[in-house]
């Protein structure tokens, strides 16, 4: 998987690059705006998001599917000046949002903060209802990939992304192909109040923060085996899955707020919401994270337990997971899940094996 940004006290690479940004900074400095300047890509926490995730564009999509790529493009510049809905992504943006005006007030100057890219295979043409839609509820967005019809994966890499956000199934299994951290988000029925003043994360623990290698011998020989396998090798730490990356993003800009004494009023709170049991298979995911120097702020062993009532009551602003059983639990009782689909989970649902991985959205060449 992807490695994280080095670190804004690091030499830099290239004397070059630093010089055009010193330019750049110097060149924004000196303009009166009340809008903050983006951060460098190499110190951010790169976010990229489809149109569609940010968005709520189902009637846009319709007339797509139903009509044709032309008559999709003129309805979007007939409706332009209207701004587009809220999709399931928009209050999660909306939280990185918040953690950034807290980032600048204690650190005025520092680079390390979230920066929020449009990553989409729209027109250009599109381009204008985007950018009003962004300026109507104020979002700090100022990166834009729009590749016309064209995956925009080949781009995620060099927009140096630490997490991928996608309604497209396909997109996302081949950004997590490339090593990036990336999930399928789904839209609710239902609005769901959230937290205006923390970005609340929530994460499974296997084929997610870590590897699959624990989910094989569970699904292939049973759960006495991975009891045995889980004690016997307690003290090996568990590959890194998809998404470990992300989250030790996190946990960087949270180790900020722990240096200005902010933890108990830090905006990012993190969340381990495995179906494992605590006393049988618990200590080995525990020792993982603390080898690789990361924390989570809360963990909760399920024990086999439906998630979503527990996810119910964190109210995160995403959840990952890479079992769909377990997404559609958690969308039921309006949590906002986004699928990770990585690892052996992908061949089963329910229990019982599929013949082939269910990807429960259709894979588009424009309107993402």
């Amino acid at each position: 998987m992807s490695e994280i940004k080095q670190n804004e006290f690091s030499a830099p690479e290239d004397g070059g690059e630093e010089k055009d940004w010193a330019a750049a900074k110097a060149f924004f400095d000196n303009l009166k705006t009340n809008k903050p300047r983006p951060p460098k890509p190499r110190y951010a926490v790169t976010i990229a998001v489809s149109s569609r995730t940010l968005f709520n564009m189902v009637e846009e999509r319709e007339i797509y599917e139903e009509e044709g790529v032309e008559k999709y493009v003129a309805h979007q510049q007939e409706h332009e000046n209207e701004p587009l809905m809220p999709g399931p992504a928009f209050p999660f943006v909306k939280a990185l949002m918040n953690v950034n005006s807290r980032l600048r007030e204690l650190y005025p100057d520092s680079e390390e903060l979230f920066d929020i890219v449009l990553m989409t295979n729209n027109h250009a043409q599109v381009g204008v209802r985007l950018i009003n839609s962004i300026n109507h509820y104020d979002l700090t967005i100022e990166r834009f990939c729009m590749t016309g019809g064209q995956s925009p994966i080949g781009y995620l890499k060099a927009y140096m992304t630490n997490l991928y956000l996608s309604k497209d199934a396909d997109k996302v299994m081949e950004a997590i192909a490339e090593g990036i951290a990336a999930a399928t988000m789904f839209s609710l029925d239902t609005t769901t109040e959230l937290s205006e003043t923390q970005l609340r994360v929530a994460f499974d623990g296997d084929a997610v923060l870590f590897s699959d290698e624990s989910e094989i011998i569970v699904k292939r020989q049973g759960l006495d085996s991975f009891f045995e396998h889980e004690k016997k090798f307690e003290n090996k730490p568990l590959a890194q899955g998809p998404l470990k990356c992300f989250l030790e993003a996190l946990g960087k800009l949270q180790r900020k707020f722990y240096a200005k004494n902010e933890r108990m009023s830090c905006p990012i709170r993190t969340y381990l919401v495995t179906a494992r049991s605590a006393a049988s298979s618990g200590a080995r995911v525990l020792k993982t994270l603390r080898s690789w120097g990361l924390e989570i702020d809360e963990a909760l062993f399920l024990a086999g337990a439906p998630k979503g009532p527990l996810l119910e009551k964190i109210r995160p602003h995403i959840y990952f997971d890479d079992q769909m059983f377990h997404i559609e639990g958690a969308k039921e009782l309006g949590t906002i899940s986004a699928h990770v689909p990585y690892g052996i989970g992908q061949k089963y649902h329910k229990g019982k094996v599929i013949e082939k991985p269910t990807n429960a959205t259709k894979t588009s060449h424009v309107a993402e």
